[in-house]
């Protein structure tokens, strides 16, 4: 199936997003109407990638969110065509759970710059949270920049890490000089993750990361990047204990901060509110780092839209952690780095292939 793109659209601040939405359901397509539409965003839908493929050479959109579990459709392949042909960034709505989660990994690796949780009822049952992290995924696509391949919902007031973690604290009377690194990312995070986790070598520090990413979604990936990286990489478990040559991914939905348990660190997976509108949250690790690491600490933020993970960085950098963001060359989107940068919380600023050498260095690796 080939595809055409003939029309052209430019994202201005004169206009709201286009976005079409690919799904067979029509109950889901009325979900995804509802919930975007009322915050401003242009939704067209199509139950089928041939109708999208005639809508696209009518109105090209600035996001589709695109389903890949579609009856007698390869939704890889339709993902796969609009990657080679002129990229348009897709967000990946699926239904998955742990069976599935590598289809889902092959669609972020093709090319998708996010996914998103499909909900498992109608819109009564939409909840709240999943509405202000789908509109806010949608944002985010709109501003990534695919490469070519072979507003949010209304909300309360937005919650900061003090929800979830004091920033008030007793010290810790174990010394120790074990060092930890904390990594917080988004929108394209799982390309930026694969590329930083694949350069550490065996003896790598203990990592902690949180990538945001639905529920389900988080074992697949880290078992998806143990098998190409030299390092082991899983899901965070409570209890966990972070120690060198291994990669702890914080669960989806659940918040994962790291304590100190005499002279180890260890991870603690919590529930608790959507902090900086997400959960897991970046600020809230990197405050449990600020405070259970300080000195011995490295702290890295990369490609993702939003603020999350700027103020908690700054926390670290006053405890006396390196800090490390990705430049805006090498993002898909620098609104996360740029956050950070702007609140005077980044040492460093560098190239996604830089980032690893960097952390090594820090640390005493290399």
């Amino acid at each position: 199936m080939a595809i055409d793109f003939d029309a052209r659209s430019s994202v201005g601040p004169s206009r709201p997003l286009n976005v079409l939405v690919v799904d067979d359901s029509a109950v889901m397509r009325q979900v995804m109407t509802t919930v975007l539409s009322r915050e401003g965003l242009l939704v067209d839908t199509a139950a089928h990638p041939l109708i999208a493929q005639g809508k696209m050479k009518q109105k090209r959109p600035d996001v589709i969110v695109l389903d890949i579990e579609m009856p007698h459709v390869d939704g890889l392949t339709f993902l796969q065509q609009i990657m080679a042909k002129e990229p348009i960034p897709v967000l990946v709505c699926s239904a998955l759970a742990t069976g599935g989660a590598d289809t889902v990994m092959r669609a972020l690796e093709y090319g998708a710059v996010d996914v998103v949780q499909k909900p498992a009822v109608g819109i009564q049952d939409f909840l709240y949270e999943q509405a202000v992290m789908l509109v806010d995924k949608v944002r985010g696509a709109a501003e990534a920049r695919p490469r070519r391949r072979s507003t949010p919902v209304s909300a309360d007031k937005k919650l900061t890490a003090d929800a979830v973690l004091s920033p008030l604290r007793r010290a810790t009377l174990s010394v120790t000089t074990d060092k930890v690194v904390a990594v917080g990312t988004s929108t394209g995070g799982t390309e930026a993750l694969r590329v930083l986790l694949m350069a550490l070598p065996l003896d790598a520090p203990g990592f902690v990361v949180v990538q945001h990413m639905p529920e389900l979604f988080t074992a697949g990936f880290a078992e998806r990047l143990n098998q190409i990286c030299q390092v082991d990489v899983k899901e965070a478990r409570d209890g966990d204990r972070v120690r060198p040559g291994l990669v702890l991914i914080a669960p989806g939905n659940r918040h994962t901060v790291i304590v100190r348990n005499g002279a180890q660190y260890a991870v603690k997976v919590m529930d608790g509110p959507l902090v900086s509108r997400h959960r897991p949250s970046v600020d809230v690790l990197f405050r449990s780092v600020a405070q259970a690491a300080a000195a011995n600490a490295v702290g890295v933020l990369m490609t993702g839209m939003g603020d999350d993970g700027a103020e908690g960085l700054l926390e670290m950098k006053r405890a006396g952690a390196a800090t490390i963001a990705q430049d805006e060359a090498t993002c898909v989107v620098f609104g996360m780095p740029r956050a950070a940068i702007e609140r005077g919380a980044v040492d460093e600023v560098l190239p996604l292939p830089r980032i690893a050498s960097a952390v090594l260095t820090h640390t005493g690796i290399a």
